[in-house]
């Protein structure tokens, strides 16, 4: 122990027995500027770091309560702290180097925002300003002397890179390092060591850092990187991190973070001058009252706000730890779309993280499909793939007022989109029959896309047609295809249902079929392709056919009785409606059986 510590030890000893004697003045006057320094950085009665060696238990028990560095202006010797800067609001850290020729190295990693942060070297003081009473001067006027010199300026940097300053052999003394953030509010992180060879926080990057894209499909592109010798040689447990997104690569894990949610990043900091924010309450428990400072800190009386800043729209941005495996496939992706993708080697044990050279790949086209083109009135059968999809083009030859579009689904549901000239008319999920009435215009192309089911593959008829409705192959339709049963009209060998007619005179052939009683909608869902029509039936099956068409649309019904049915059976019936050209369109089959006693 030098001279120098044992007159502060002295010197404390003396201020903790109150005796007001009075201390040697030359001690005082070589010591009174670590005193000075000591006491602005830890505050009275606090313990100062003995720099570059360290008492290892003692600095991991602090490291591990982060409480211990939180909101202060204390760089420990070590560890990476976090902070927050407002816009154009600068923030100073300060930490003591006791004895020359000590290694230096200082990490400033930027998260929100590009900062400017330098670094200086303090001048102490030689002598004091009292009269060596041993009683400390009150720790504003002390911090007054040390920041009234500038100091010497050892580094500067501006910008959003991880940046370091390193330096072999640097002089005792008190270090300042100034942050600034002049785009907007940010986050930070900080890391300082007297002995950058033996902590070495961060993992380290190979010898190439670079991440390379060794396979590239519509939606999935794989990725490999050369492993850090971190985790391989110095055991140390590593993880991998992949970061995904649309706009830009990532320099830091923080930045990434701080993107992909404000909920994931920190907590914003209170205004300055007050030293504490809305969600201190919120934090424990406590209710704000409906007095005028907990409105103006942004809380109300019936409900806590969360001091969080406003959640952003959904991000295409996202984050996915692998563990220590050097490939990843990332899957889901959408076709023809650059991405840019970040890897980070993470050290689990204290968090820290080292970033990859990124690098970004624009995934592969769809494969262009042949487009049908639709002839005006014919019928065209579409056949889709699972999951697939089908593009058709109509282009009327002559002006047109409107474009009738029927579409007939015959096993699952189809998704359907049309644009006229670009703009999208319609966009809806088709099941069984329906008939659309599109406006026309002058010249216009008609571009419709047809999306399969995820089930199976789907199959339909399709017709686009500018002629009236009298002149169409598939008949017309009423807007409910149900066929009603009249349960108080059923008998052991009979049943009497009925449906809708339109304006136009159609035929209606009736099929009957029996079925188990357990024959349930889906399996008739299944068994049945809902285009086949009436010739695919067994003539045992058919009850009859008829004419039909009302010129009053509220009277266009029609019933018919069912009979040579046995009793407690159940059966399967079918209404045909057959159109001027042959094509037929069958309403929704219904279930019925008769009644067992009568």
């Amino acid at each position: 122990m030098n001279k120098c510590e044992k007159r502060k030890r002295l010197l404390v000893d003396e201020k903790k027995r109150d005796q007001g004697k009075k201390t040697d003045n030359g001690g005082m006057r070589q010591c009174k500027g670590w005193s000075v320094v000591l006491l602005v950085l830890l505050g009275l009665g606090a313990l100062a770091q003995k720099l570059p060696t360290r008492d290892e238990g003692l600095f991991q028990m602090q490291i591990r309560d982060k409480s211990m560095f939180h909101d202060s202006s204390v760089v420990p010797d070590g560890a990476e702290i976090s902070g927050y800067l407002f816009r154009d609001t600068p923030k100073r850290y300060y930490f003591v180097v006791e004895e020359d020729n000590t290694p230096l190295s200082v990490t400033v990693t930027p998260c929100d925002a590009p900062l400017e942060w330098k670094l200086t070297l303090q001048e102490l003081p030689e002598e004091a300003s009292g009269e060596g009473s041993g009683e400390p001067e009150p720790l504003d006027q002390q911090k007054q002397q040390v920041t009234v010199d500038e100091g010497t300026e050892l580094f500067t940097y501006k910008g959003n890179d991880v940046e370091s300053y390193v330096a072999t052999s640097t002089p005792s003394g008190l270090y300042q390092l100034e942050l600034l953030s002049t785009e907007k509010d940010s986050n930070f992180k900080v890391y300082a060591t007297t002995t950058p060879e033996s902590d070495q926080p961060y993992p380290e990057l190979p010898y190439d850092p670079r991440v390379d894209v060794t396979a590239l499909g519509r939606t999935t592109v794989t990725l490999a990187w050369k492993p850090t010798p971190t985790g391989s040689l110095m055991g140390q447990p590593v993880q991998y991190c992949v970061v995904i997104n649309k706009e830009h690569n990532f320099k830091s894990m923080c930045a990434a973070e701080a993107k992909i949610s404000t909920d994931d990043a920190f907590m914003l900091a209170p205004k300055p001058g007050r030293d504490f924010s809305p969600f201190d309450f919120a934090h424990f428990g406590f209710v704000p009252s409906d007095s005028g400072f907990g409105k103006d800190r942004g809380l109300t009386s019936n409900k806590i706000s969360r001091a969080y800043a406003a959640k952003p729209k959904t991000s295409d941005i996202q984050k996915v730890c692998i563990g220590n495996k050097n490939i990843f496939t990332v899957s889901d992706l959408k076709p023809d779309t650059q991405y840019y993708f970040d890897v980070f080697a993470v050290n689990s044990a204290t968090n820290t993280s080292t970033a990859y050279v990124g690098t970004f790949a624009r995934t592969k086209e769809e494969a262009r499909q042949k487009t049908v083109e639709l002839k005006d009135g014919k019928v065209s059968d579409v056949f889709i793939k699972r999951k697939g999809s089908k593009f058709l083009r109509f282009a009327p030859v002559s002006s047109h007022q409107r474009v009738t579009l029927f579409v007939h689904t015959c096993l699952d549901a189809v998704q359907v989109q049309v644009r006229r000239d670009g703009k999208l008319l319609l966009s809806q999920n088709v099941e069984g029959v329906r008939q659309f009435q599109l406006r026309g215009k002058p010249k216009a192309k008609y571009l419709i896309r047809l999306r399969g089911s995820r089930k199976g593959a789907s199959t339909l008829k399709m017709l686009a047609t500018t002629r009236p409705s009298s002149k169409q192959p598939f008949p017309s339709l009423p807007e409910d295809t149900r066929i009603k049963a009249f349960d108080k009209l059923r008998t052991c060998s009979s049943a009497t249902v009925a449906w809708l007619g339109t304006q136009d005179r159609n035929k209606y052939c009736i099929y009957r079929k029996e079925v188990a009683d357990n024959y349930g909608e889906e399996q008739r869902r299944r068994e049945q392709n809902q285009c086949a029509g009436p010739e695919t039936r067994r003539k045992s099956e058919k009850v009859l056919c008829k004419y039909f068409h009302s010129p009053n649309l509220q009277k266009a019904v029609t019933t018919e009785t069912i009979t040579g049915l046995e009793p407690g059976k159940t059966y399967l019936l079918d209404v045909y409606v057959v159109g001027h050209s042959g094509h037929s369109v069958k309403y929704q089959s219904k279930l019925v059986k008769t009644r067992k006693y009568c």
